[in-house]
């Protein structure tokens, strides 16, 4: 972990509820970490289909996950909703940094903060590619100031 100090929810443009599931919780009753990672997703994945046009189904371009990171410091559990904000940290030709917030209903505080590079491809050839137009606008919308 930093030493750093959490960013707040006023320092991401797009939220998003997320519902825990029954399934989320571990043995130890709480929110498994590697469902972190998947709220991660389901933020970034509902903003680029919802605001940029992404076809999941029949694109020709899709983003592939590089890297991700997730620093805990609060746990969630069932029945609870997550609170996911997203920001763009930053943005290349060809790939985006994410970054993640998520929050307990209604805290200011992140139980948990992280990113994700996402790198657009060529779904047939698995090559590089840049951004589509429609996801860059998005993705701009989103962009902060570093």
């Amino acid at each position: 972990m930093t030493d750093r100090t959490p960013e707040t929810r006023a320092d991401y443009p797009h939220m998003l509820a997320i519902p825990t599931r029954w399934m989320d919780n571990d043995i130890y009753g709480h929110v498994n970490n590697v469902v972190y990672y998947s709220y991660f997703d389901t933020v970034i994945n509902e903003y680029l289909i919802r605001e940029g046009g992404l076809d999941i189904q029949d694109g020709a371009v899709v983003g592939v996950c590089a890297e991700s990171h997730c620093e805990f410091r609060d746990s969630f559990t069932f029945p609870e909703t997550v609170e996911a904000g997203l920001r763009v940290g930053h943005l290349g030709r060809r790939a985006v940094r994410y970054e993640i917030g998520l929050f307990k209903e209604g805290a200011d505080q992140p139980a948990a903060e992280g990113h994700f590079v996402h790198v657009f491809v060529d779904r047939a050839s698995m090559t590089p590619v840049a951004i589509p137009e429609g996801i860059r606008a998005a993705l701009e919308r989103l962009l902060v100031a570093s």
